[in-house]
């Protein structure tokens, strides 16, 4: 008895420590010395954006102006996920319908843009800069049937500096605007409230006035990082501060090394009014300089002394750490050191084939989850339906499948393309690819391939030519 009295007279302390212990389970939970200045906000991704979008922005268009590191990084990115272009190929059961389809596809792409400054692929990749620059891009489908097009479609690309982002309200008709996007009830996008001009423009006629354009008629191009973001964050915002503090850090190195390289010398002498080295005239404010020509040999006065400068080198860490910060504003970006600094030293064909793999599933993942479901799909989609409407093609049938579309990127090339090749013919006679899959990768169309041989070999066939690179005649041609 008198033992389980006891534990009942301890029951409430330790009931007064458990939260402490609970508390302290996590070592990232705990509130020590060492994490007394740790305190991060709780507020949602869209309030944190909300007030601190528009100088991420601006820091970042600023970093990709004038920091070479950082717009190289930006480049490399768009450079491997874009190229030369995604692609359309159809899926039309129909051969002729899709070849119909394709011949217009090609004729429409040079009129894709509004500006007419590229066309569809070359503003795939100018979306996918501002988007990573900016965080977000915006393009409008703006229906044109009075304009002498293949199709009456054009888009107009427009950075996220357009979205009036303060604009927060709640309207009589149960909608809300979040940072200038219109979302219904249901949480649906309704509308977007952009602005006429940019608002860096500084244009006479520009009165910050805004319109309001429905949301089919608007792509909201970005890359969401938590459920329920509804604005882009920039690329570069868990580097720009590491970028900004390494030029400064690059810049005073540079400055050191200059005043290091100067030369100086000191002259101590007995008889301040002797002539040393020959010494010339006393300038304006009283200082008289001597110089030294190569091959002089001078003799100093008993007395008389000369010190040279010698400024100490405290650089000799530069290039590791300059490296290890690469590195990391690298890792930041999601890419490899090498593409970031253009760095080979110590590089082999193991270690960047393996560093390259991880990279292009990055690629892939934001050329399929982004560019092509944000981007190419929707427009595809009003396009072929203007397509329709306008009486370019007309459907065998009502099937979906002549909807269908197939997108190909800009394939990757690797550093030893014969070990790719031989594994890519041994994937398909183990039956793990097709023929048409392997293709694609290498950013073709299999059809279009199979026409340009067929037409190859029709020609050399009419001219009586045989090569070894025919397979129908291999090592046998003469």
């Amino acid at each position: 008895m008198a033992l389980l009295q006891t534990v009942k007279k301890m029951m409430p302390r330790f009931r007064s420590r458990k939260p402490d212990i609970l508390g302290n389970a996590w070592d990232a939970a705990g509130h020590g010395k060492r994490l007394k200045n740790w305190w991060p906000s709780s507020e949602s991704v869209n309030s944190l954006l909300a007030a601190s979008l528009a100088i991420l922005r601006t820091r970042s268009r600023n970093a990709v102006r004038n920091n070479p590191v950082a717009s190289n990084a930006i480049e490399a990115m768009v450079v491997n996920c874009i190229g030369t272009g995604i692609k359309p190929q159809s899926k039309a059961p129909d051969s002729a319908f899709k070849e119909e389809l394709q011949e217009l596809w090609l004729e429409w792409k040079d009129e894709a843009d509004i500006t007419g400054t590229c066309d569809f692929y070359g503003l795939q990749a100018l979306v996918c800069q501002s988007m990573m620059e900016g965080g977000e891009c915006f393009v409008r489908m703006r229906v044109r049937p009075d304009k002498n097009l293949s199709v009456p479609l054009q888009l107009q690309a427009l950075e996220s500096e357009h979205l009036n982002d303060t604009l927060n309200q709640r309207l009589s008709n149960g909608n809300v605007i979040k940072s200038g996007i219109e979302f219904t009830p249901d949480n649906e996008r309704a509308a977007y409230h952009l602005y006429q001009e940019h608002p860096g423009e500084q244009s006479l006629f520009s009165k910050g006035e805004t319109i309001r354009v429905p949301a089919d008629e608007i792509l909201h191009i970005y890359k969401p990082l938590r459920v329920g973001q509804i604005r882009g964050v920039p690329w570069l915002s868990k580097v720009l501060l590491k970028l900004y503090e390494l030029e400064q850090y690059d810049d005073a190195e540079l400055v050191r090394k200059k005043t290091a390289a100067l030369f100086a010398a000191f002259i101590t002498r007995l008889d301040p009014e002797g002539n040393l080295m020959g010494e010339g005239p006393e300038d304006e404010a009283g200082l008289a300089l001597a110089e030294l020509e190569p091959g002089t040999v001078q003799l100093l006065e008993p007395g008389e002394d000369i010190k040279f400068s010698a400024p100490s080198d405290v650089g000799s860490s530069y290039e590791t750490f300059m490296r290890q910060q690469l590195r990391f504003i690298a890792i930041g970006m999601g890419l490899t050191y090498e593409q970031l600094s253009g760095d080979l030293t110590g590089v082999n064909y193991s270690s960047i084939r393996a560093g390259m793999i991880e990279f292009r599933r990055r690629c892939e993942m934001l050329q399929r989850h982004t560019m092509v479901f944000q981007l190419c799909r929707p427009v595809w989609n009003k396009w072929f339906q203007l397509a329709l409407l306008s009486g370019r093609i007309s459907l065998p049938d009502n099937s979906f499948k002549y909807r269908s579309v197939k997108w190909i990127p800009q394939g990757f090339e690797w550093v030893d393309p014969l070990k790719d090749q031989q594994a890519d013919q041994m994937a398909m006679k183990n039956g793990v690819k097709s023929r048409s899959q392997v293709v694609s990768e290498l950013g073709f169309d299999v059809e279009e391939v199979d026409k340009e041989i067929a037409a190859d070999n029709a020609r050399a066939d009419s001219l009586g030519l045989k090569y070894d690179s025919d397979p129908r005649y291999g090592k046998t041609a003469r």
